[in-house]
């Protein structure tokens, strides 16, 4: 295809915009009621897969270590868990350590163990992290049975149903997703389907003087094209300055601990690219398909 070629398919794809008035509006309509319920979801599926991946990195096992082993016996221990394929990361702590992250996690309730700090009752500990929070039973599971190992804790119950629910979330998030985008490819191809049969007569002539099927196309691709992307500019503006807002003057830390979202930029960058994308390829599809039976002549 030529420079000049192009250019042409764009010029009377842009044009075509404009001369078909309220069936433009309708099909941008379209794109857009759409795109605001896809842009909410989608900003939902980001921040809930940013506190999942959050949630997970923070799980964690501690391997308590026998009160009776040796220095020597410590150290074995800490290698056989380095050999650990699933292993990422493996710290000491001390039973003084223990003993002080205790006394702070309980708060008042705590200074009932500053007694204990003369004469110890807790076990030394390593703290493992895995490399894929998937693993975690299974590491614990293998490290329950390296000698010297007094206990494994790893909120085994807290961890299984975390893990869980992040799964059934992001599936459902995606299903719902996936069903508004072919809600918006149905209603934009039929919008563009009214606009190309009030042309039905052009494009039969155009086949009959001898006009490939791609040139004829053309046109309606940049104009579907054209269609998505205007179709998501409001949508985008909607859920960001939305967001903006709910950043800003709502606190979600302060009530819920664990919830932490996304920095507005990164997020801002994201959706915006993710909406106009989906945006053109619904405008494209829907104007493909939408002229491909008038093809046939």
């Amino acid at each position: 295809m030529t420079l000049n070629t192009m250019k042409r398919h764009v010029r009377e794809g842009s044009k075509n915009i404009w001369r078909n008035g309220w069936m433009t509006v309708a099909s941008v309509g379209a794109v857009t009621t759409t795109l605001v319920l896809v842009g909410i979801f989608l900003a939902l599926m980001l921040n809930l897969n940013h506190v999942a991946t959050n949630l997970e990195e923070d799980v964690h096992i501690k391997a308590l270590i026998e009160l009776t082993a040796e220095e020597e016996e410590i150290e074995q221990i800490k290698s056989e868990i380095e050999d650990m394929a699933e292993v990422e990361t493996i710290e000491f702590s001390t039973k003084d350590q223990e003993l002080e992250s205790l006394i702070a996690d309980m708060g008042e309730e705590g200074k009932v163990w500053e007694m204990y700090q003369q004469d110890n009752p807790l076990n030394h500990a390593y703290i493992v992290k895995t490399e894929d929070p998937q693993d975690t039973e299974l590491v614990a599971s293998k490290i329950e049975s390296i000698e010297n190992i007094y206990e494994v804790e790893y909120g085994k119950d807290v961890v299984e149903n975390l893990f869980q629910f992040n799964s059934y979330a992001r599936s459902i998030g995606i299903v719902l997703i996936i069903g508004l985008i072919f809600t918006a490819i149905f209603l934009i191809s039929n919008t563009i389907k009214i606009t190309i049969m009030a042309r039905k007569k052009e494009i039969g002539i155009m086949k009959l003087v001898g006009a490939t099927n791609g040139f004829i196309r053309w046109p309606f691709f940049v104009e579907g094209l054209l269609l998505g992307v205007l179709g998501s500019i409001i949508p985008i503006l909607i859920v960001i300055f939305g967001y903006f807002y709910i950043e800003k003057f709502v606190n979600f830390g302060q009530q819920f601990y664990f919830i932490e979202l996304l920095p507005f930029n990164q997020l801002a960058w994201q959706l915006s690219l993710i909406i106009l994308a989906i945006g053109a390829g619904i405008g494209v599809w829907g104007s493909v398909m939408s002229v491909r039976k008038f093809l046939k002549v």
